[in-house]
């Protein structure tokens, strides 16, 4: 069924409860688990007077180490076969959902897992849904685990 299981994290409370889903799904199957962490900082290309873009980019890196780590670890534990990727870039900027399409593709992912926060309306609206771009770019299947806590 499943070989390989390209899972998105971000650290997030809907993170957390799609490395569960993977997990299971990857222990059903044997499959291998590899988590990505997408440090797009395009945001912090805004030129705002007294921001320090590359403090900020610095600091979004080690948070994409320390949850990778920890994501490793949880999935070290529950005894699956597992990768992690820390991807510095998007393939574009702004540009999370097709970065994780195109890691999918390049590794040869069966099945894409991610989080979703469940956002409606205005807050869909400006903040967008990585998950919901994901699911239209890919022809892949995506396990999509929704979130009811805000963050």
């Amino acid at each position: 069924m499943y070989q390989r299981i390209l899972l998105a994290v971000d650290g997030s409370h809907a993170s957390r409860l799609a490395l569960h889903q993977a997990i299971i799904v990857g222990k059903a199957t044997g499959a291998e688990i590899q988590a990505l962490f997408v440090a797009d900082t395009s945001d912090a290309a805004l030129d705002m007077v007294g921001f320090d873009a590359i403090a900020y980019t610095e600091r979004v890196i080690e948070y994409g180490r320390d949850t990778l780590a920890d994501v490793a670890s949880k999935l070290e534990a529950a005894g699956v076969k597992h990768s992690t990727k820390l991807l510095e870039k998007a393939v574009a900027p702004g540009q999370i959902s097709s970065t994780i399409v195109n890691e999918a593709n390049e590794t040869g992912a069966d099945l894409i897992v991610l989080g979703t926060h469940g956002r409606r309306g205005i807050k869909h609206m400006v903040m967008g849904s990585v998950a919901e771009g994901v699911v239209r770019k890919t022809n892949k299947p995506v396990l999509m685990v929704r979130s009811e806590v805000e963050e």
